[in-house]
């Protein structure tokens, strides 16, 4: 078999080292990622599903300066299989060639990425595997590339008598009813927190504070998950998750920062609602701040209705 044969089955990942430009380039892939869709332009393919696999290389540019194992800091995985779920729910398609497109092209929208080589197999049509494999670069997109617009949540913030409140459920599912993803912010639990005399250390402490605050809001309703990154933001409000901020991560890395001492909960979480442009924050038995960066609205814990 001639290599240019070989080469022509081989994994993405191999003909991305193959036919690579010069100058090094990091790679991510996904590996026989299959799902079961209704596909394809021949008759007996409607009304029924079958197995295809996605077989994903992206080619990104290496990051300058040390990852410090930070999730925020490169083209995540979930993007990938983002792109391809997003695809397969837009509309029903008839040919493996244009998801394979639309695929591609929305995984070249991510800032990181160069190249994306994009294989997906019908599994289900015959004896082998039948497909189709691409490889696009952001100089062959036929539209403007643009960062896909991050959407706009709701947020609440709750004190500790709202957490500890009979009424805590029955807010969280009006809130959830809204049309827009859903946030949680809380404060320090009402226990004394290790002193140490020192700013920086007593930070890290206050926030830690805050977060073991959010995982007892969660453990009180399994429909509030915990997140910390940027990354798991995004994956949640794109897919219908109540997230509860664990704010360590985000504040100390923040670039342009906020003043509000962990101390002051609700100036700090109307901080973070700036950084979404939020149209307003709806605070729950908690005291409004003279300053905040968000329209805050005050609601009693003892107020059934929102």
């Amino acid at each position: 078999m001639s290599s240019e044969i070989r080469l022509a089955f081989a994994h993405p990942s191999e003909r991305s080292e193959a036919t690579a430009a010069r100058g090094p380039l990091d790679r991510i892939s996904l590996r026989d990622h299959t799902v079961e869709v209704e596909i394809g332009a021949f008759q007996a393919e409607r009304g029924t599903t079958q197995r295809i696999c996605f077989n994903v290389v992206v080619e990104v540019q290496p990051l300058t300066g040390p990852i410090d194992d930070d999730v925020d800091r490169i083209l995540s995985y979930d993007r990938v299989t983002e792109a391809i779920a997003h695809e397969l729910s837009e509309e029903r398609l008839n040919l493996l060639e244009t998801l394979a497109e639309r695929v591609a092209e929305r995984i070249l929208l991510e800032p990181q990425a160069v190249r994306a080589f994009v294989r997906i197999e019908k599994l289900d049509r015959g004896p082998g595997a039948l497909g189709v494999e691409i490889v696009r670069g952001k100089d062959m997109l036929h539209h403007e590339v643009t960062e896909e617009e991050r959407p706009h949540p709701r947020l609440a913030y709750l004190s500790n008598t709202a957490i500890a409140s009979d009424n805590l459920s029955g807010w969280i599912d009006q809130l959830e009813t809204r049309e827009r993803p859903l946030i949680i912010c809380v404060g320090a639990p009402d226990l004394a927190a290790p002193q140490t005399g020192h700013a920086m250390t007593q930070r890290r402490i206050d926030l830690l504070a805050i977060e073991q605050n959010a995982w007892s809001l969660a453990a009180r309703d399994h429909r509030c998950v915990v997140v910390s990154t940027r990354t798991e933001l995004d994956w949640g409000m794109k897919n219908g998750q109540i997230c509860v901020w664990a704010p360590s991560k985000i504040v100390l890395d923040a670039v342009d920062g906020t003043s509000a001492a962990p101390s002051e909960s609700v100036a700090l979480a109307a901080w973070f609602a700036a950084t979404f442009e939020a149209g307003e924050m709806l605070v729950i038995g908690a005291d409004l701040p003279d300053d905040a960066s968000v329209p805050l609205r005050a609601v009693s814990a003892e107020q059934a209705t929102l």
